[in-house]
Formats: C-alpha cells, sequence, structure tokens
C-alpha cells in the first residue's frame, strides 16, 4: 500500500486568501536543490582562487589604496600557484629515484620536494614579480595620468580600453527583433545575459600606454630574479629575453606590413652557426651539458674534437688524444695506419695537418661518403623515443578527449611527428660533418695539386681550414630546420636562440668590444626581457605564443 503524501499548513497572508497546503516531500527536494547550488558555487569560487577562468573582467582601481590591496592579493595568488606547481613537478622527480634512495632517507627526500628551497625560491619570485607589476601599472594611470588619450580600438579581437583606464563593458542586455509580422503587440524581445556569459565577452586584459606596461615589468622582473639562485637566473633571463624578442618583432612586424620569409629557419641557422663554431673553437663560451649533449647527438669522440681545435688554433697535434683514439677498438686498418703515420711525424718534428684529418674525426669508417648515412641512422636510432615520448604523451595526456574520440588519428599524427624529428636532428649531423670532411679533402686535393697552387692564393685557400670557416657548416646544417613542421619551428628557434646570444656575448667580452656585467648582468637581461614581453602582453597578446600568454594570464590576469 502507498502511503499518502504528508503535508503541511501554510497559513494565508492575507484576509481570503486561500489555505496552501505543500507536500513535505517537495520542499525537502526545494531545499536539497539550494543546499547544493550553493555547494557547488563555492566549490566555482575555490577553483578561481587557485585557477583563472578565461573572460575575467578587469578590476577598476582609482585609489593607489586599492592598487596596493589588489598587488597584494594577487601576489599571495601567484607565489601560491608557483609554489604547488614546483612542489608537484619537484615530487614527481623525486618519485621517479625515490628507489634508488635508502628507505631512511625517502621521507627525507619527499619533504626536501616539496617545502625545499627551490620551491620557496620559485615562489617567492612570482609572488614578488605579481606584486610589483600589477601595483605599478595599475598606479601608474594614476600617478600619471594620460594627457591625449587615444580613442577606443573596437577592430581589434580583444576589447581595449583608453588610455584613462576607463573599463569598456558590454551591455549585459541583447535586442532581437520578433519573429512573425510586427504589431503593437510583438515588442522587442530582451535576453538578459547570465554573469558568466556577460564575463566572456568583457575584454581580457587591461590597455595601457606601452611605456607603462615596459617599466613596470622591467622593474619587476629585475627584481624577481633575486630570489632565484645564480646559477639559474641566466637561464631565466636568456628564456624570457628571446620571447620579449619575439613578441615585439611580431607586433612591429604585423603593425608595419614587415614578412621575412622562413624567418624561423633563419633565426634557426644562425643561433646554430655560433653554437657549433663556438662548439668546435670556443668551448669555453658553453655550457659543458650543452656541450656533451652536442657530442652524444654527433658521435664524436671528445678526442677528435680536442684534436681539430688544437689543430685549428695552435697548429700542432694533441699526441695524448690521438693515443687515446688509436687504443679504441674498431678503427679501419686503413685509418689505423694514417694515423700511426701522422704519430711519427709529429714525434720527428715534421708537418702535421692544421685541422682534425678525417682519420681522426671517424676512424671506424674509411669513406668519407659512408659517414653521412652511419651517422643519420646513429643519430635516427638515438632520438627516435626522445621526441616518441615528446609527440605521443601530450596528445594522451593532455588531449584525453581527442584521443579517446579518434585514436588512430592522433596516433598516425604522433608517430610522423617523431620520424620528422628525428629525421630533422639526422639531417642536421650529416650535413655538418659531411660538409666538414668536404671542405678537408678539398684543401688537400688544392695542395696537392700545382696547377690550383698557382692559380689560387694561399689566403683564400687557408680560409678552408681557418676558425671561422665552421660557422657556415652550422648555419648550413641549421637548414635541416626545414624539415620538421612549421609550427615546431619557431620553438625550436627560441630553444636554441639563447645558447647562441649566450655564446656570442661571452666571446665579444673576451675580446673587449662588449662590457662586462659584473653581479647585475642577469637581473638587467631579467628587466629588459620582461619590460618587452610585458608590453606586449599588455597591448598585442595574440604576437605572444600560446603557452606564453597563458602562463602570464594565470599569474598576472587582465591587471
Amino acid at each position: 500500500m502507498e502511503e499518502s503524501p504528508q503535508y503541511f499548513y501554510s497559513s494565508p497572508t492575507s484576509p481570503g486568501a486561500p489555505t496552501e497546503f505543500t507536500p513535505r516531500q517537495a520542499m525537502a527536494s526545494f531545499e536539497n536543490l539550494v543546499a547544493l547550488a550553493n555547494y557547488q558555487e563555492r566549490l566555482k569560487g575555490a577553483r578561481k582562487i587557485v585557477w583563472r577562468d578565461r573572460g575575467q573582467p578587469v578590476v577598476e582601481l582609482p585609489t593607489l589604496k586599492d592598487c596596493l590591496e589588489h598587488a597584494a592579493t594577487g601576489a599571495l595568488r601567484s607565489a601560491t600557484l608557483a609554489f604547488n606547481i614546483r612542489a608537484s613537478l619537484n615530487l614527481v622527480l623525486a618519485l621517479i629515484r625515490i628507489h634508488k634512495v635508502p628507505r631512511d632517507d625517502r621521507l627525507k627526500l619527499i619533504r626536501n620536494a616539496i617545502f625545499g628551497t627551490d620551491s620557496l625560491r620559485f615562489a617567492a619570485m612570482l609572488g614578488t614579480f605579481a606584486a610589483v607589476y600589477k601595483f605599478l601599472i595599475n598606479a601608474l594611470p594614476i600617478l600619471i595620468p594620460a594627457i591625449n588619450p587615444r580613442p577606443r580600438n573596437l577592430s581589434s579581437p580583444f576589447y581595449d580600453d583608453d588610455d584613462d583606464d576607463e573599463e569598456m563593458e558590454l551591455p549585459r542586455t541583447v535586442s532581437y527583433p520578433p519573429s512573425g509580422p510586427a504589431t503593437p503587440l510583438h515588442r522587442r524581445r530582451e535576453a538578459r545575459l547570465s554573469l558568466s556569459a556577460h564575463a566572456q565577452m568583457v575584454l581580457v586584459r587591461k590597455r595601457t600606454r606601452r611605456w607603462h606596461s615596459a617599466l613596470a615589468g622591467a622593474i619587476a622582473g629585475s627584481l624577481a630574479i633575486l630570489w632565484e639562485k645564480r646559477g639559474r637566473r641566466a637561464v631565466i633571463a636568456q628564456q624570457m629575453f628571446v620571447r620579449g624578442l619575439q613578441g615585439t618583432y611580431n607586433s612591429y612586424s604585423d603593425k608595419y606590413g614587415i614578412h621575412v620569409p622562413y624567418g624561423a629557419v633563419m633565426v634557426f641557422a644562425v643561433a646554430c652557426g655560433q653554437i657549433m663554431y663556438a662548439y668546435t673553437m670556443r668551448p669555453d663560451t658553453l655550457p659543458r651539458s650543452y656541450i656533451n649533449w652536442i657530442q652524444g647527438a654527433s658521435h664524436l669522440s671528445d678526442e677528435s674534437v680536442r684534436i681539430n681545435h688544437i689543430g685549428v688554433r695552435e697548429h700542432r697535434l694533441d699526441l695524448p688524444a690521438l693515443d687515446a683514439i688509436m687504443a679504441r677498438p674498431g678503427a679501419t686498418p686503413t685509418n689505423a695506419a694514417l694515423m700511426e703515420k701522422l704519430r711519427a711525424s709529429a714525434l720527428a718534428g715534421g708537418p702535421v695537418p692544421h685541422y682534425g684529418p678525417c682519420e681522426v674525426l671517424h676512424p671506424k669508417l674509411t669513406s668519407c661518403w659512408s659517414v653521412p648515412l652511419d651517422r643519420f641512422v646513429d643519430v635516427f636510432k638515438l632520438m627516435l623515443p626522445i621526441y616518441s615520448a615528446l609527440h605521443f604523451l601530450p596528445p594522451i595526456l593532455l588531449r584525453w578527449r581527442q584521443f579517446r574520440a579518434d585514436p588512430g588519428r592522433l596516433l598516425v599524427r604522433s608517430g610522423l611527428g617523431s620520424v620528422r624529428s628525428s629525421a630533422f636532428l639526422g639531417v642536421f649531423v650529416i650535413i655538418y660533418q659531411g660538409a666538414n670532411c668536404l671542405k678537408h679533402q678539398t684543401y688537400e686535393r688544392i695542395m696537392e695539386s700545382p696547377f690550383w697552387r698557382k692559380v689560387l692564393p694561399q689566403r683564400l685557400v687557408d680560409l678552408l681550414i681557418s676558425k671561422g670557416s665552421f660557422w657556415p657548416l652550422g648555419f648550413l646544417a641549421g637548414l635541416a630546420l626545414l624539415l620538421e613542421e612549421e609550427r615546431r619551428r619557431a620553438e625550436l628557434a627560441m630553444y636554441v636562440l639563447p645558447k647562441g646570444l649566450e655564446s656570442a656575448w661571452v666571446a665579444a667580452r673576451g675580446r673587449g668590444l662588449v662590457f662586462r656585467t659584473g653581479n647585475w648582468g642577469e637581473s638587467a637581461l631579467t628587466g629588459l626581457a620582461m619590460g618587452m614581453v610585458m608590453s606586449t602582453y599588455q597591448n598585442d597578446p595574440e604576437h605572444l605564443s600560446g603557452l606564453v600568454r597563458r602562463i602570464l594570464y594565470q599569474f598576472i590576469g587582465p591587471n
């Protein structure tokens, strides 16, 4: 037997009003819905504290006190987010190698990974940057108001502010004509937008004068970098500097219609020219870890590179390095005989080549023509697992829904991307080493021919084995980037450009062409870099890379 619904009596609110009876189950369901809505609203509000939604409107700050409070809350949020990100990354890295740590030290390892100095420094750095920048970018228009504010620009895909910092909001009502014939009874209907929909239609960052954002970014960046370790400051400064260059160039090229065909490839090739020159002639201008990576990818021994380096710069043969190469098994009989002859000539005081001869650079291969294919296969096999991880993991981890919807397409695309990236690096190596063997053989043929020795000036022939001859080899090898996907070329160029700029700066400083920066060099470079980055972010954010733009939006927000 079904139970009859229970009712409760509600007294009439006015005389003559009918008596109402409401089911208790209905009231309980309504109260549960209200509680669920309140809970979801609180959960959404808590999530916004950690992760900023898109379309967050600009905050109006009329006084310096409001600017200071806004900067303090933004700094706390940025520091908390930075701490969580860095601590999570450190924890993952610690868990990967925890099986190699004794049991008694595992708890200490986890505690240091989460609450260590790296996490605290990272949080302090980003918190300081957010505090200083958010205060200055909002306080400068108050302290130095615009004299001739520019008119509003509605043609941009981003809604823009005036320079007088008045927020431009869209009305929260949308009018549309009624369907059917127009009669007095058919008035224009209006739909009121929800707060979330309205938030997506207001501007997504505060438009300011360029020098406001540049000055705020420069001061904030130069102060924030001081929290990091001295060994990491240069890396951060270099990466932000090239991002600032990228955004500034994209902004002005779009404004003035400047277009350089294959610009990313050219930047990559120029940077590789400097890097490969430094690798062979000035290894002191590159980090040791970067040199080790180049040697591992190129399959060249350290002794071969040293023989070439000393031969070109000092015009002598490094006998200990040659003995180390000869002691290794695998050299062909022809190359072994040539190295023995070279060693005997050096001991007798006879002539030695002023470069690394081919039998020293590839002792296991007699013919230089077999070097490209051998090197390509070695490099391709070495890099394929690395690039496979880079191409397969992001679609699976970051685009899981798309992967589940069409796994075949994403797997094929990731597989082709892995093959292209591995082939790109293999072609880079064979271009460099093949061109290096070619110029040495050309020099030897010219020196053996009486005709060419009479025709060509000796100074021109010596350019083939000069120090500067290694720069064009790196530039030619950098053109291998044409094999990569177009969307990846700019990122690869931004990866090698800091190393090339650092090497060029150190080399120029050694010749006295540039000044020494002392202890404030990294801070000044970071200030310059963040000035360019934040000027682009506040005025032309579409010219920054998507990754940089999203990171800045989470840590800085609209203003």
